[in-house]
């Protein structure tokens, strides 16, 4: 049985739940989904994104700029790794133990 109910929650969050009487009584599982409704609002701020298509726009646009900054370290872990080729890990520990003991 699935119920299905729109409620408002109130400001101490305290829900009281009441099963109807076709429910048997004895053990049961409960399963709650909580959803919140989201409201179509205007807002008044001029930076607020009015649209779908806008929120797109500025979620790539911050995700431009994050890729544009400097990531030395990675880099520098990229540029070890891009020498490798297709190599096993039996093969990456061979290597690592030919540094440390036989150098």
């Amino acid at each position: 049985m699935t119920i299905t109910q729109t409620i408002e929650i109130p400001a101490d969050h305290r829900l009281t739940i009441e099963v109807p009487r076709e429910v048997p009584a004895g053990l049961a599982k409960l399963e709650v989904k909580l959803i919140p409704v989201v409201k179509e609002h205007t807002d008044s701020r001029s930076d607020a994104p009015k649209s779908t298509d806008e929120r797109e726009k500025r979620h790539a646009d911050a995700l431009s700029k994050i890729r544009s900054q400097p990531t030395p370290r990675a880099d520098a872990l990229l540029g070890v790794a891009a020498n490798l080729g297709d190599i096993s890990l039996e093969q990456i520990r061979e290597e690592r133990l030919v540094e440390k003991y036989l150098k």
